[in-house]
């Protein structure tokens, strides 16, 4: 594995860093968040315009860029360390690798170069809190029963006149309010023979209500979608197996989100050092205690080996090494290392750490949204280490 980054990678996390000082600073932010889409969608604009962003990882025949998971992890870095809500993970990490994967020529042909200009968004809808499960991060079942059963729960799909109607509900769909397509997974074949396929929904059909929902995080907008007998078009071929294609975009997921989360820790840390050699007590600067200095370097050490650990997953998820536990352990220890900076930073802040003026509780909500969205962190070390069969070779 060779560590260095290219010239373009660099390139590439310069100037997005750059756009972002300018375009997504604290005001901007706060801005973004209370707008009905949850960010702001004139930035998006900039970030596909300009770097070609929702595209980063697409191939140049669908108008992408062409690069691989590692560029689009340093993207996720950036956007991270600005919070910069967004529809970049929903639409190019979860959802436009399944559409490159599992649809159609005529379905890339006519979505992929959209989501590539940034003309269209995307949101992948999973019944119940079980997007980990489906991206088998912190399980692995092989039969479906995250999206719902088959029998009750979850989104059902059945044949109508040619077409595909879908029922149900999916709560907690990361930008599933305002996205202008939905993958939605469902279950068809009644419960004797059910099975989960996915389904393209546009966001104007008929029988489709989707609420934003109020999140812990609020630069993580979310939504609850309701089906209510709505159209839909099946995804790829019929008779398609999902569940190996949502294994393998894990892997991708879990390297993006990981870099992501060490971008927030690694923000939050630099402002915290920043502050406490700044303010005084007892006639000298609170970062001069040796206590305070301690506890900063545990969380250096913590974000320092995350990030090494998210660089080893994207590559890992950019040469598809499948089977190995890069990218839920990744995860687990960026997620780890951004708890541990956020609250960090609000004690060293002191009481304006958690006051609505100061920046520092949005990362500690970032934090602890993540963790629920995506975590927790045992259970996804404790799947890594079943994938690896560690228990099994210590135990012969």
């Amino acid at each position: 594995m060779d560590a260095r980054f290219t010239a373009e990678q660099d390139e590439i996390r310069r100037t997005l860093r750059e756009l972002l000082h300018k375009r997504c600073g604290p005001q901007e932010l706060r801005a973004a968040v209370d707008t009905p889409a949850g960010h702001d969608v004139a930035l998006w604009t900039a970030l596909a315009e300009q770097l070609g962003l929702p595209g980063l990882a697409l191939p140049e025949a669908y108008g992408g860029v062409g690069c691989s998971v590692t560029e689009l992890a340093l993207a996720c870095e950036e956007t991270g360390r600005a919070l910069a809500p967004s529809p970049l993970l929903a639409t190019a990490v979860l959802t436009a690798p399944l559409l490159l994967a599992l649809g159609t020529d005529t379905q890339r042909s006519g979505l992929l170069p959209r989501i590539a200009s940034g003309g269209l968004t995307a949101a992948l809808a999973v019944p119940g809190p079980a997007l980990t499960t489906a991206l088998a991060l912190t399980g692995h079942d092989r039969n479906g029963e995250w999206a719902g059963g088959g029998r009750a729960g979850g989104v059902q799909a059945r044949r109508v006149d040619g077409g595909w109607r879908l029922y149900g509900q999916v709560e907690q769909v990361l930008d599933g309010h305002s996205a202008d397509l939905l993958l939605v997974a469902a279950h068809a074949g009644g419960f004797t023979r059910s099975r989960v396929l996915l389904f393209l929904v546009r966001g104007d059909a008929t029988g489709l209500t989707r609420v934003r929902q109020t999140t812990l995080d609020a630069t993580r907008p979310q939504g609850r979608v309701q089906l209510r007998y709505a159209e839909a078009e099946l995804l790829g071929e019929d008779g398609g197996d999902i569940l190996p294609a949502l294994a393998r975009l894990g892997g991708t997921a879990a390297a993006c989100l990981a870099a992501e989360a060490v971008g927030a820790a690694d923000r939050v840390l630099e402002r915290t050092v920043e502050y406490v050699g700044q303010r005084e007590q007892f006639g000298r600067p609170v970062g001069s205690f040796q206590a305070v200095k301690h506890r900063l370097a545990d969380v250096y050490v913590r974000v320092r080996a995350a990030r090494s650990a998210a660089y080893h997953a994207a590559w890992a998820a950019a040469r598809e090494a499948r089977g190995e536990p890069a990218g839920g352990l990744a995860l687990a220890q960026a997620l780890q290392a951004l708890r541990s900076a956020a609250a960090e930073g609000i004690q060293l802040h002191g009481g304006i750490g958690f006051t609505w003026e100061h920046e520092v509780h949005l990362y500690f909500k970032r934090a602890a949204g993540d963790e629920l969205l995506f975590g927790p962190v045992h259970r996804l070390r404790a799947h890594a280490a079943d994938a690896a069969h560690v228990f099994e070779e210590a135990g012969r």
